[in-house]
């Protein structure tokens, strides 16, 4: 049976993902920082719950000794950061958005990757955005049609297209994982204040299909519903 970990799994896209996956036979530890939150949703779901913030080393560790066998992992866990312009922007702002949204996943996989490297079919899934696409953001077109009015983005997107270039990265210096990055698509979820125009079912579909992919499959790859993604 597939043993799959998936950071942030308590709601949103990690919720409907963990959902999925438990209906292909998955089992599913969700990874959530509020012990209330994350015990009700594996409950509610049939997943089990573990303890972690990605955001510290310790708590990363002690999540990797409570498991002796991984065979997916999903970095799902992330914070869209402040709704500011460039003039308003610190250094601070950028920290906190990438020690979850980059950090986050570096500690992850550091932690998890002895026990994906024993799998016979280790895949990493990092949930990324078409705004962390530097072809995307310098396309006029492209931008007008992808970003929503909430979002001032230079933080956000800055820490997806770092993701995007680990994901890049690890995958070429670990050529026995799958290890890709996925677009979701703007989904209605509470990160965006529900304002997505895609269901939450259309967009962990793609995080689904990446998860369940065995050593044929793509590596180093951006991809969404649609294709390839524009790195």
């Amino acid at each position: 049976m597939t043993t799959t970990l998936i950071t942030g799994g308590n709601k949103g896209l990690g919720y409907e993902t963990a959902r999925r996956l438990i209906e292909a036979g998955h089992t599913v530890y969700i990874g959530a920082r509020d012990p209330q939150r994350g015990k009700q949703a594996a409950t509610d779901l049939g997943a089990h719950y573990l303890p972690l913030d990605v955001t510290s080393d310790e708590s990363v560790a002690a999540a990797a000794e409570q498991l002796d066998h991984l065979d997916v992992l999903i970095n799902n866990a992330g914070i869209p950061g402040p709704r500011k312009t460039v003039p308003e922007l610190t250094a601070d702002d950028f920290h906190q958005v990438f020690d979850l949204n980059v950090y986050g996943p570096v500690r992850m996989i550091h932690a998890f990757l002895p026990l994906l490297e024993r799998s016979a079919n280790p895949v990493i899934v990092n949930v990324s955005s078409g705004l962390g696409s530097i072809a995307t953001a310098v396309d006029p077109e492209a931008q007008t049609a992808t970003v929503p009015v909430w979002v001032p983005t230079p933080v956000y997107g800055a820490s997806k297209a770092a993701l995007n270039m680990l994901t890049v990265q690890y995958a070429r210096q670990l050529p026995n994982l799958r290890i890709n990055t996925v677009d979701p698509g703007y989904t209605a979820t509470d990160f965006n204040a529900n304002s997505g125009y895609q269901t939450v079912e259309e967009g962990a579909d793609i995080i689904v299909r990446l998860a369940m992919i065995d050593q044929s499959g793509p590596t180093a790859e951006y991809l969404s519903l649609h294709g390839t993604v524009p790195w």
